[in-house]
C-alpha cells in the first residue's frame, strides 16, 4: 500500500483507471495526462542532491536511488505517470559490455562491435542479471499507488549505434557503414539487440510496470527506406515480444518527422512526436488507430508563462481532433529548466483540458 492508503485503511487504488492509462488505449479522460520524458533528472535540486558522489550506472543500479529519484516529479510536479529511472545503456552493462557513462559525453564502449566475432560478447539478458530493476520497481509501485509507472528501454538502433560507434555520434558513419556495407551482420546485431531490450521490458513488466516505451533517439538519422528495411524488423520484434502483456506501448524518435508513417507500423499503440510535425499532421502521418505522445519543444519552458502558455494551448488545439493525446515535451527535459516551469506547465493543461 501508499503511504495514503495505509492511514486510511483503504485498498490502493489501480493505475489501471488513470487518466494516462486510458489514453494510451485511445478511452474518453477527464483531463489530458501529463508526464515529461527526462522529468527525473538534473532539472530538479532533490536530483542533483541525492545523486551527488554516486555515479550514472551505479544509481541505476541501488533500488533505494532508483525509487526517490523515479518518485521525485511525481511528488513535485503531479505528473500523470512515472517514468522509471534508467539509462538506455543498463541492460548491455548488465550482460557484461564494457562501458561507462562519462559526464558531458555520455555512454562509451570500451571495445566497439565492429565484425561477427564482435556480435558473440552480446549474451542474453536474464532476470538474475537486473534483479535490482524488479526490486526497485516492486518499491515503487508500492509508493505509487494509482499512479502508472512507465517501463522504459533503448532501442535496438539507438543502442548498436553507441556499441558500433563506441560512443555518441553526431553522423553514424560507423553504424552506416556497417548497415549498408555488412547488412547480414547488421540484421544479426539488431535482433540479437532487439532479443535483449525485450528481456529488459519483460523483467519490468513483470514486475509491475503498467506501460512501457521504447526511446530510439538517434534513429532520426536514417532515410525512411533504410528504416524499413534495416530497422523496423528489430523494432517490431521487440513490441510483438511483449503485447501479451497487455500494457500499451510507446514509440519515440528524435527527428523522425519523415519516419512517423513507419514508427506506426512497428506495433506500440502510442507514438511520439518531437516538437518539429503538428500533432494533427503527426496524426495523419501515423495513421488511424494509434494514440500520440508530445509535443511542446523543450526550449519553450525558458520562455515568459504567458508564452509557454500561448505555445501550450498550440499543442492542444492541434491535438484536440486525436482519439489519445498524452501531453509530454518534443524531446527531454533540459537540464537547466526551472521546476516550477514544469509543475505550472502540468497544472495549466490540467486546468485547460478537465472535461
Amino acid at each position: 500500500m501508499s503511504v495514503n492508503d495505509e492511514a486510511t485503511g483503504q485498498q490502493p487504488a489501480a493505475p489501471y483507471d488513470s487518466a494516462f492509462l486510458k489514453a494510451c488505449r485511445r478511452e474518453p479522460v477527464p483531463h489530458t495526462p501529463v508526464w515529461f520524458m527526462r522529468q527525473a533528472g538534473r532539472s530538479l535540486p532533490e536530483y542533483r542532491k541525492v545523486r551527488e558522489g554516486t555515479a550514472m550506472l551505479e544509481s541505476c543500479m541501488r533500488p533505494d536511488l532508483v525509487t526517490e529519484i523515479t518518485l521525485q516529479p511525481v511528488r513535485r510536479h503531479g505528473v500523470d505517470a512515472a517514468i522509471y529511472f534508467s539509462d538506455i545503456v543498463v541492460p548491455l552493462k548488465a550482460i557484461g559490455v564494457d562501458l561507462d557513462i562519462k559526464p558531458g559525453v555520455g555512454p562509451v564502449v570500451e571495445r566497439p562491435i565492429r565484425s561477427r566475432a564482435d556480435l558473440a560478447r552480446l549474451r542474453d539478458l536474464t532476470p538474475d542479471d537486473v534483479a535490482y530493476v524488479t526490486e526497485a520497481i516492486g518499491m515503487l509501485t508500492g509508493e505509487l499507488g494509482a499512479t502508472p509507472l512507465i517501463g522504459f528501454a533503448g532501442a535496438p538502433f539507438t543502442l548498436a549505434s553507441y556499441l558500433v560507434e563506441g560512443g555518441p555520434s553526431r553522423n553514424h558513419e560507423h553504424t552506416k557503414a556497417l548497415m549498408y556495407g555488412d547488412p547480414e551482420l547488421w540484421a544479426d546485431l539488431l535482433d540479437r539487440l532487439a532479443e535483449i531490450t525485450a528481456a529488459f521490458l519483460k523483467v519490468q513488466i513483470e514486475a509491475g510496470a503498467s506501460a512501457v516505451q521504447l526511446f530510439d533517439s538517434w534513429v532520426g538519422a536514417l532515410a525512411p527506406a533504410d528504416y524499413r528495411r534495416s530497422v523496423l524488423p528489430a523494432s517490431r520484434k521487440v513490441f510483438d515480444a511483449v503485447a501479451s502483456y497487455g500494457v500499451p506501448r510507446i514509440h519515440f524518435g528524435v527527428g523522425t518527422g519523415e519516419l512517423l508513417g513507419i514508427l506506426g507500423e512497428a506495433g506500440a499503440d502510442v507514438v511520439g512526436v518531437d516538437w518539429r510535425v503538428p500533432l494533427d499532421e503527426a496524426a495523419r502521418r501515423v495513421g488511424p488507430g494509434k494514440a500520440l505522445q508530445g509535443n511542446l519543444d523543450p526550449a519553450v519552458l525558458f520562455a515568459p508563462r504567458e508564452a509557454v502558455e500561448a505555445k501550450t494551448d498550440e499543442v492542444l488545439a492541434a491535438a484536440a481532433g486525436l482519439d489519445g493525446h498524452v501531453f509530454n515535451l518534443g524531446h527531454g527535459v533540459l537540464p537547466t529548466t526551472d521546476p516550477d516551469a514544469l509543475t505550472r506547465l502540468v497544472e495549466y493543461v490540467h486546468t485547460r483540458t478537465a472535461v
